[in-house]
Parts: C-alpha cells; sequence; structure tokens
C-alpha cells in the first residue's frame, strides 16, 4: 500500500509501515516535493515503491505517535493536516495489476475511498505505468481551480 497527499502545492508521500494483516501505521521516511517537480516526484515514488511497506510493531494506543507528516507540513494536528488536503492511494492488487484510490472526506474527518476517483490500470500495467498515471493526476488536480 502506498499513498500520497497534496496540500497547499506540496505532495507528501509518507512510507507505510505494516503492522499486520491490514493494518498500516504512516512511518519515516516520508518523501516531500512540489507537485510542480516531475523528476522529484519520479525519484519519490520510486523509492517509496522500492522500501515497500516495512513490518513495524503493534503498540498500545498510549504510545501511537502523532501522524509523522504534520512536522513536515508544519501543522500540529491532522484536522489542520486535512483541509485543503487531497489523497490519493496506490494499490497493488492480487492478480499483479494496480488501481489508484482517490479519497474524499469522511465526516469522522480521515479519507475514504471515492470510487468515481478509482482508476484501474490496463493489465500489464507496472509501476512505471502506475507512477506516470499518478503525476499525471497530481499536477492535472493541482491546476484545478478549488473553492
Amino acid at each position: 500500500m502506498y499513498s500520497c497527499y497534496l496540500r497547499k502545492g506540496i505532495v507528501y508521500i509518507p512510507t507505510w509501515g505494516k503492522i499486520d494483516k491490514g493494518h498500516y501505521r504512516g512511518v519515516e521516511p516520508i518523501a516531500v516535493v512540489p507537485v510542480s517537480d516531475t523528476d522529484g516526484l519520479w525519484r519519490a515514488f520510486r523509492e517509496t515503491i522500492a522500501r515497500g511497506n516495512p513490518v513495524v510493531p503493534r503498540l498500545p494506543r498510549a504510545q501511537i505517535p502523532p501522524p509523522a507528516i504534520l512536522k513536515y507540513a508544519g501543522v500540529k494536528t491532522w484536522g489542520a493536516f486535512s483541509r485543503g488536503t487531497l489523497s490519493w492511494n496506490i494499490n497493488e492488487l492480487i492478480n499483479d495489476g494496480f488501481q489508484i484510490v482517490g479519497k474524499r472526506k469522511s465526516p469522522s474527518g480521515g479519507f475514504i475511498d471515492d470510487p468515481q476517483q478509482t482508476v484501474t490500470m490496463p493489465p500489464g500495467s507496472n509501476v512505471e505505468d502506475v507512477i506516470e498515471r499518478m503525476i499525471s493526476i497530481l499536477q492535472e488536480t493541482a491546476r484545478e481551480p478549488r473553492p
């Protein structure tokens, strides 16, 4: 599982540590790249995907630190980070395919899958194809006027 966030013209690409089956926690390193820097985005996505999802320990609730991404964005809370932020996941499918899943805001303050923003890559697509499409989505989205 991989994800990225677009906030104020900056793309944040965290590493997702795998806790156990289906559970992940955002960990460092976190890439921070201007959306206009195509080469930087390519490097950041390649490095993050090559890193994979390292195994991280399950922590008791009281020991779970605040999301590491907050310090990179210069904010103190998840609510402050998520305001005006757009999010996508890149999922590697069991049948060797990929999906880019756009997210929308959840009433609880997080992000949930938005089926209208889901892109299933064609059969035979590889990581480079997914990265190219993801960068295209980010840059197109950044150019669109926002309310």
